[in-house]
């Protein structure tokens, strides 16, 4: 079984050993929603000075709330609507360094800062998005982005 890792290496180190960490936790399990629970709960006790961490489901047209680690959350978030919807709509990722700047900015979370949000596709139809909330303003630089990316595609494809 897992127990909680204490990360001594370079950030890239460290997010390199959360990868094979996330693959060997998913890889022979098939159900969809087990590996997404277990996906956020492995990010979320990865990473530092964040206060949200899961996923939203693509479902008839708008995203629904799916497993997560944090407080309580938005249920549905329409198209286009916050950072979750324009990751969709833009069908790229949204690496927001102060949430309070970014215009229709959804506030499930009073103490969230900054975000990323990671659109996630099954057989290249949209499947939903990864969405991580820090209290910290801009707590997710460049390399955060690459290897959340990268996270998020080993997801797709247990998903």
């Amino acid at each position: 079984m897992f127990n909680v890792e204490h990360y001594n290496g370079t950030k890239e180190q460290n997010y390199d050993l959360l990868l094979k960490q996330l693959k060997a936790l998913i890889e022979d399990e098939p159900d969809q929603v087990a590996n997404l629970a277990n996906a956020s709960s492995l990010l979320n006790q990865f990473l530092d000075q964040v206060n949200w961490v899961g996923f939203y489901i693509w479902k008839q047209d708008e995203l629904v709330l799916g497993p997560f680690q944090g407080l309580p959350a938005c249920v549905r978030i329409p198209n286009g609507k916050g950072v979750c919807g324009t990751a969709v709509a833009e069908g790229k990722t949204q690496r927001v360094a102060d949430v309070h700047e970014f215009p229709g900015h959804i506030a499930c979370d009073a103490a969230s800062q900054s975000e990323i949000v990671v659109p996630m596709y099954k057989d290249g139809n949209i499947f939903g998005v990864l969405d991580i909330d820090s209290p910290v303003k801009e707590r997710f630089d460049e390399t955060d982005e690459k290897y959340i990316e990268q996270f998020a595609k080993i997801v797709e494809q247990y998903i």
